[in-house]
């Protein structure tokens, strides 16, 4: 979540000039990080 944060905060920055946009862009790129992350492990085999 913490590199979702910090790219929604910037594309929020950059594209719509507004850090509140970017914050809940952020943490929802960074929820499907890690659930794309945790379905990985999952399939490997891993605990999470």
């Amino acid at each position: 979540m913490s590199i979702g944060m910090s790219l929604g905060i910037v594309f929020g920055l950059t594209i719509f000039e507004n850090i509140g946009l970017g914050i809940p862009i952020g943490l929802s790129i960074g929820i499907a990080i890690g659930a794309g992350l945790d379905a990985d492990a999952k399939k490997k085999g891993n605990t999470i």
